[in-house]
């Protein structure tokens, strides 16, 4: 009695494409057998070695007209057994109906409503003026970088001749739908300290340590500013604040020597409000002022602030949130507090929101017995039906004659 659309859903959960060794093979065979009998057209684009993009396009009926991307990844991270109620690769589902599965969230649920709302949209005979192409990814849980971050600078996607695209969100516990159309640059920051060596048992002037300490304080303190600033005000979101952690301490060598370098590493994400160069040189002062000897290098730095209109003068933001009002969905416009492959997207000027349809549902990705219930999964599936055809039936724009 199960729904054909769980019963692909659990099916596509049971492909083990955790890192580090992700079956990507496996995923895009049972990905493009899914496109091909939906009679989608399938390419197959290698952006590195062991790195394919698999597209699956309906073709519009005026291929003149910029398209609608439909993105998601087919990577999940990895998982600690142990914790799980359920095997998180057997895609168990309870009484209640909800399925237990790493990806179950982010984002293998997406992927599946995607093609379930094209192959509903095709049973009903409707057809389209824009083409809508379906990317499925690699990478994305590990930056991106052998997977959407290359396949944006080559040709065989500014063929796609995008127009605007839709790709992962956050499920939301309450009654709201969390809707992204930004997100934060991440910058992750590793401060080097060099001082003074010397024997553990003296008290040597001038050591990384004492430097470490200082650069230690002045980030920590930031972060509780920061944190203060949100938890002080209601109408700010995680989004809305840079967020700072300590992720990493490096140095020392023996406890009775006092180490003549020390490191730390921090991960700190920033959003699109925020002067980038500006807090650059407030990362520099505080540096500076931990001592001489004390120097900074950025292991990742993204600069794009980009974000996706949500003005109703917006032809793609009206035919969006013109569904969602006919639907009587409760949006919430957000940054998006951590990073997902839309900002590369949006990094070539394509405008990107950032949504999966998963209301009074605890947000558990990355998390122990991540699930999503059966009943909020095939809600999602009619959320994209109706999303799909007023995207694809978007009129010309000016700049498209």
């Amino acid at each position: 009695s199960e729904d054909p659309s769980v019963t692909l859903f659990r099916e596509y959960l049971r492909i083990d494409t955790v890192h580090p060794k992700p079956d990507y093979d496996a995923a895009v065979r049972f990905l493009e057998h899914v496109g091909t009998d939906l009679g989608l057209a399938c390419q197959k684009v290698e952006v590195c070695q062991g790195r394919v993009v698999l597209v699956l396009t309906w073709q519009g009926t005026n291929p003149h007209l910029r398209s609608i991307l439909l993105n998601s990844h087919t990577d999940v991270v990895p998982v600690f057994e142990e914790h799980w109620t359920y095997p998180p690769f057997e895609a168990v589902k309870d009484s209640q109906g909800n399925i237990y599965a790493r990806g179950a969230q982010d984002m293998k649920c997406v992927s599946i409503q995607y093609l379930e709302a094209v192959r509903r949209l095709k049973a009903e005979g409707k057809c389209f003026a824009r083409t809508i192409h379906l990317t499925f990814v690699p990478d994305e849980e590990v930056g991106g970088h052998k997977g959407m971050e290359m396949f944006v600078q080559r040709p065989e996607f500014r063929a796609l001749n995008v127009g605007f695209a839709l790709d992962e969100g956050l499920a939301s516990p309450s009654d709201t739908f969390s809707v992204f159309y930004g997100e934060k640059s991440p910058w992750w920051i590793k401060v080097k300290c060099v001082g003074s060596p010397g024997h553990g048992s003296r008290f040597i002037s001038n050591t990384a340590a004492e430097k470490m300490h200082k650069v230690i304080n002045s980030f920590l303190a930031f972060r509780e500013s920061e944190k203060q600033r949100l938890k002080s005000d209601s109408s700010l979101t995680l989004g809305d604040v840079t967020s700072l952690n300590l992720t990493m301490l490096e140095g020392g060598v023996s406890f009775n020597v006092v180490p003549s370098e020390m490191a730390a590493g921090f991960d700190v994400r920033i959003p699109p409000t925020v002067d980038l160069k500006a807090f650059e040189k407030q990362v520099a002062a505080w540096c500076q002022g931990a001592g001489d000897g004390v120097t900074y290098e950025f292991h990742q730095k993204c600069m794009d602030q980009h974000v996706t209109s949500t003005e109703e003068s917006d032809p793609w933001w009206k035919a969006f949130s013109g569904v969602c009002r006919d639907m009587k969905l409760q949006l919430k416009l957000e940054i998006f507090p951590a990073a997902t492959d839309s900002r590369y997207i949006r990094a070539v000027r394509h405008p990107a929101i950032g949504f999966s349809p998963m209301n009074r549902t605890p947000v558990l990705l990355h998390d122990h017995n991540e699930f999503l219930n059966e009943q909020v999964f095939l809600r999602g599936i009619d959320i994209y039906t109706r999303l799909l055809a007023a995207l694809a039936s978007v009129p010309p724009l000016p700049t498209e004659g």
